[in-house]
């Protein structure tokens, strides 16, 4: 219940002194009702994906580019930084979540239990980089590289 408590405290505080893109910057979420409660896909527009087991390579090339662009200011692939390090994401979490948490990052700090952990271990609110649903997956894509290796 505290870190509940907090939790809310610490993303109001972000969005009272503007370190959040503004709400109109989110993609909009067309997830059904059974979806916005959290869970293990997390919340957003993404309810589904499948993956196939081999490696798109030019995913994976478009997903390190766009990694590089928007991402690596707070995330490292081995080490933790302003974020958690990305080594082994899509060993704890379902592909939908790691999109949904790319996507729709304010609104999983509000609803899904995974993600407002992390915003109190790291104290930090992740923004929105702007990127289509096309551009998740290929980061997605990237992430699968790195864990496959």
């Amino acid at each position: 219940m505290q870190k509940t408590i907090i939790t809310a405290l610490i993303i109001a505080m972000f969005a009272a002194v503007g370190c959040t893109k503004k709400e109109e910057a989110a993609p909009e979420v067309t997830a059904p009702a059974a979806a916005t409660g959290g869970g293990d896909i997390g919340v957003g527009p993404v309810t589904s994906l499948s993956l196939e087991s081999e490696l798109k390579a030019d995913l994976v090339k478009n997903g390190s580019e766009l990694f590089a662009a928007k991402c690596a200011a707070c995330h490292k692939v081995d080490e933790r930084y302003v974020g958690p390090a990305i080594k082994g994401v899509t060993e704890r979490r379902k592909p939908e979540w790691i999109m949904n948490m790319i996507l729709n990052p304010q609104e999983m700090t509000q609803k899904d239990p995974a993600a407002q952990e992390l915003l109190g271990e790291y104290m930090t609110q992740m923004t929105f980089q702007n990127v289509t649903q096309d551009e998740a997956r290929a980061i997605l894509e990237y992430f699968r590289s790195i864990d496959k290796k």
